[in-house]
């Protein structure tokens, strides 16, 4: 047995693709531990994973449900810049205080989120083996690959590339807090500094809850990097009450801004009204950001509700209206159902660009959405075959990948051998 901790933001997305991994591990007789701020510890106790309590006095009771208003109300540059201060005050936190914490716990080895790039050195300072969890966009850098936060369609030609330098460039500069932390933090411990972002990630095993058919085109990702599929479960998640018994038999729409970019009420009458004269049922999840109550006259008399069992009502769904995170965009993708995305943040415009370039669904810039846009984009999906058989391709595709089975194995053998596991040809 091992005694895995488990290292990465304390958002929900993170956390659902986290969780369920856990769950795994302590099924095959693992234990796991997660460390994390004060607010997330009743939704890691929920799913029966252990939890160790971080930064208590730099971020007490309630700090993380301020820091996510906040970024609720930021849309691009303004939401990356906001949350890559946020991840340096927690990488600050957790190189300071982890290293010590985990190793009193007894943690012998650390799955670290992408998401959570300092969580590479608090193994390294312990000098136990981890391996990274990628729940977002993938984001090792390849020159042919446009940065996380852009639409950008992907190329193979040259222009292509210089535009993708430029974008990594400007991320460079955003990102350099991050960075200068974990170099301190290495120089401290004597560890070599990292000479590119990638080199922030295991050398023995990293996974993607992503198939691999969902990825652009990739040449240089390292031969231990693996594409398992998605590890979501409604078992990992708190339920949800909804009146399922104002659900008709017209098809079903169903529509999410997430729960953190998601303070765009005007967006929410913009669907409604692109969605007012198809013959569906239009459902809306308002992810807390208001109450159905405060927006009684969106046209069309959609269904509203401040929350929604997602995995439920998308085994129902015919299209999801969505802000393209990579969770919502994978869990769709597990029930075969195509998608208009309307991405607001961080890696959003990176999923929604995949999505797009998949046939899976179309993508609209927020800047550029607009009734007649949207009406146009949500008629096609709604009604060309195509966008539901690209969907059908990518659940198929998903269903090959192993998911967390796979995942889980993968992680075993890279703690128990120290060694790189390789994907097999």
């Amino acid at each position: 047995m091992t005694h895995f901790g488990i290292i990465c933001p304390d958002s929900t997305g993170p956390l659902n693709t986290m969780l369920p991994l856990g769950q795994e591990l302590q099924q095959r007789g693992h234990r796991v531990t997660l460390c994390g701020r004060i607010d997330t510890q009743s939704k890691v106790q929920a799913a029966g994973i252990e939890f160790l309590p971080i930064g208590e006095k730099d971020f007490p009771v309630g700090s993380m449900q301020k820091t996510f208003a906040k970024l609720g109300e930021l849309q691009g540059l303004a939401a990356l810049k906001y949350t890559v201060e946020f991840l340096k005050n927690m990488a600050v936190v957790k190189l300071r205080d982890a290293p010590e914490l985990l190793k009193e716990a007894g943690v012998e080895a650390l799955l670290v989120n992408q998401g959570s790039i300092e969580g590479g050195t608090v193994a390294d300072i312990m000098g136990i083996p981890f391996v990274t969890v990628c729940s977002a966009v993938v984001l090792n850098r390849e020159p042919y690959i446009p940065p996380l936060n852009t639409l950008w369609e992907y190329s193979p030609a040259l222009w292509a590339r210089l535009r993708n330098q430029i974008g990594y460039t400007l991320v460079n500069l955003v990102a350099q807090p991050i960075r200068d932390v974990i170099d301190e933090y290495r120089k401290k411990w004597n560890l070599p500094l990292h000479s590119h972002p990638n080199d922030a990630y295991s050398t023995l095993a990293q996974i993607s809850q992503a198939p691999a058919e969902f990825e652009f085109p990739r040449k240089r990702l390292p031969e231990w990097f693996h594409f398992t599929g998605t590890y979501h479960t409604s078992a990992s998640r708190a339920p949800v009450p909804f009146p399922y018994e104002k659900l008709t038999e017209k098809p079903l729409i169903y529509a999410s801004m997430g729960t953190l970019q998601n303070r765009l009420i005007p967006v929410f009458y913009k669907i409604a009204s692109a969605c007012e004269k198809l013959d569906a049922q239009l459902v809306i999840s308002l992810g807390g950001s208001a109450k159905p109550e405060s927006l009684p006259d969106l046209p069309g008399n959609p269904l509203v509700v401040e929350y929604a069992p997602q995995l439920e009502l998308l085994e129902r769904a015919t299209m999801m209206i969505t802000h393209a995170g990579m969770n919502t965009t994978m869990e769709c993708v597990k029930n075969g159902v195509p998608m208009v995305a309307i991405p607001v943040a961080n890696d959003q415009p990176g999923v929604a660009a995949r999505i797009a370039w998949n046939g899976a669904g179309e993508a609209i810039a927020l800047k550029k959405l607009n009734v007649s846009s949207l009406q146009e984009a949500i008629k096609r999906v709604f009604t060309e075959d195509s966008y539901k058989k690209n969907a059908l391709r990518l659940q198929e595709a998903m269903n090959q990948s192993g998911g967390v089975t796979r995942a889980a194995e993968i992680i075993e053998q890279a703690v128990s051998t120290r060694k790189p596991v390789l994907v097999q040809t």
